[in-house]
């Protein structure tokens, strides 16, 4: 007859890391990612009854007051750091787009920081060369491209012109492919035996974040090039969703959503979701009437004060609409196309965008943690808080270009195909016919006519 084993001890969870460190991306598992709840713990208290000594066991009472206490703390700091987060954004779009351009930059950087740290490197291959710089070189050579293929598509009017910047824009292409080989070549060449699995898997997780963040913002600094309102009112609609999504699913939120985030409500989705569009035709009205918000920049010099000039978009613009006969009483609405278009940025806003933040919290529970970082004290990491907007970003660029851009010709495009097409003396015939063009338009005088022909002779 065997001995039984109670004497013997058994690890209270075996499948987790002895050492109580995350897991690094070739060891996390699917398994045990839920956290675990917190064990209710009990006291027992001792009594005299009829002579005898009796036990009862109570249930401890919790610290209300520290827990209290620390989610006022808590709650406090969210709000103040809430507040200077608006601060700081209203100002980038006040100052002009170029400070715009850089904040979206940094919470790029920042962004692909905390995804790129979220699997901490195994001790033994935390001596491997070039593990970290090569994350960064990567995400510079794609910066490199990426940014600069926007500057070089709208200001090809002073790029192309100009002794210095004028061989990096025309061969901008080329040389970001061959910064993008040498980091490979480097990759490559770092590989070492016994840390293959680790380092490819190293190189697929920064590609990864490079997609997801790096690109995805790319799009978003298309968009403030396009004008400023193609920023401020996805972001505005992605935040207000937000807001209205927690006050609908704590009012009369029943029926769970889905389980990545156990908190979101069906009623709390659908109750953000008109919400939204009705905040979307507000802020609609207000910013379609200031062409510092509607129209494309061509000076990265502009600013609130300084204002912009343009044609506006015939989106912005109101049109008449006749209505089918059958219908009583009214017979033609005029509206502005753009009302029509923010009905599909806010069912966006509410219904897809929201994904984004689902992904990035299946993300977390894949490596058990509870945020990306602490870039932001109260709120967790820059990711916690832009998980919506890069696919929000990104669907607003695509949009406008299917549906919304006009296709003309810009003195960027023409300049460039000049250049490109051309030889230096059709070239010169090219400015000689604009030169008498406009004389005969009379835009020019006679003098400026003569110069041109004159100088150009000398050739």
């Amino acid at each position: 007859m065997g001995k039984g084993n109670r004497g013997s001890r058994r690890p209270a969870n075996q499948g987790a890391n002895n050492n109580g460190r995350r897991g690094s991306l070739s060891e996390v598992s699917e398994g045990n990612s839920e956290p675990s709840s917190p064990a209710p713990t009990a006291t027992t208290t001792t009594t005299m009854r009829n002579g005898k000594l009796e036990s009862h066991a109570t249930k401890k009472a919790p610290a209300t007051e520290n827990e209290y206490e620390k989610k006022k703390q808590t709650f406090i700091t969210r709000t103040i750091w809430t507040f200077l987060m608006i601060a700081l954004f209203f100002a980038a779009m006040f100052a002009g787009h170029i400070y715009l351009v850089a904040l979206v930059a940094a919470v790029q950087i920042v962004s692909f920081k905390e995804v790129i740290a979220i699997a901490n490197v195994p001790s033994r291959a935390r001596r491997l060369r070039f593990t970290k710089s090569l994350n960064w070189y990567f995400l510079a050579s794609t910066m490199y491209f990426l940014y600069g293929e926007s500057v070089i598509y709208y200001f090809k009017h002073i790029l192309l012109v100009d002794r210095v910047f004028s061989p990096l824009a025309t061969h901008h292409r080329f040389i970001s492919f061959t910064l993008y080989i040498m980091g490979f070549v480097l990759f490559v060449a770092s590989l070492q035996k016994g840390h293959y699995r680790f380092q490819f898997t190293q190189f697929a997780w920064t590609h990864m974040a490079l997609y997801l963040i790096v690109v995805q913002a790319h799009f978003i600094m298309n968009n403030i090039f396009e004008g400023m309102i193609w920023l401020f009112l996805p972001v505005s609609l992605v935040i207000t969703n937000d807001i209205f999504a927690y006050i609908c699913g704590i009012t009369f939120g029943r029926t769970q959503l889905i389980k990545l985030s156990p908190k979101k409500t069906v009623e709390g989705f659908v109750g953000a979701w008109i919400m939204t569009i009705i905040f979307g035709l507000f802020l609609t009205n207000i910013l379609m009437r200031y062409k510092y918000f509607i129209c494309p920049v061509t000076d990265l010099g502009a600013n609130i004060w300084t204002g912009l000039e343009c044609t506006p978009n015939p989106a912005f613009v109101p049109q008449t609409y006749h209505l089918p006969s059958w219908l009583p009483l009214v017979r033609t609405v005029t509206f502005a196309p753009m009302q029509f278009h923010i009905l599909i940025f806010a069912t966006f806003a509410s219904l897809i965008a929201p994904f984004g933040g689902f992904f990035a919290s299946g993300l977390k529970r894949t490596f058990k943690i509870k945020d990306f970082g602490e870039s932001i004290p109260g709120h967790g990491g820059i990711t916690d808080r832009m998980d919506c907007q890069f696919i929000m970003g990104l669907f607003a660029f695509m949009y406008f270009q299917s549906f919304i851009a006009v296709n003309r010709a810009s003195v960027g495009s023409v300049i460039e195909r000049a250049i490109n097409g051309l030889t230096p003396e059709e070239q010169i015939e090219v400015v000689r016919g604009l030169s008498k063009y406009l004389y005969n338009q009379g835009v020019v005088s006679d003098k400026v006519l003569e110069c041109v022909n004159s100088q150009m002779r000398k050739r």
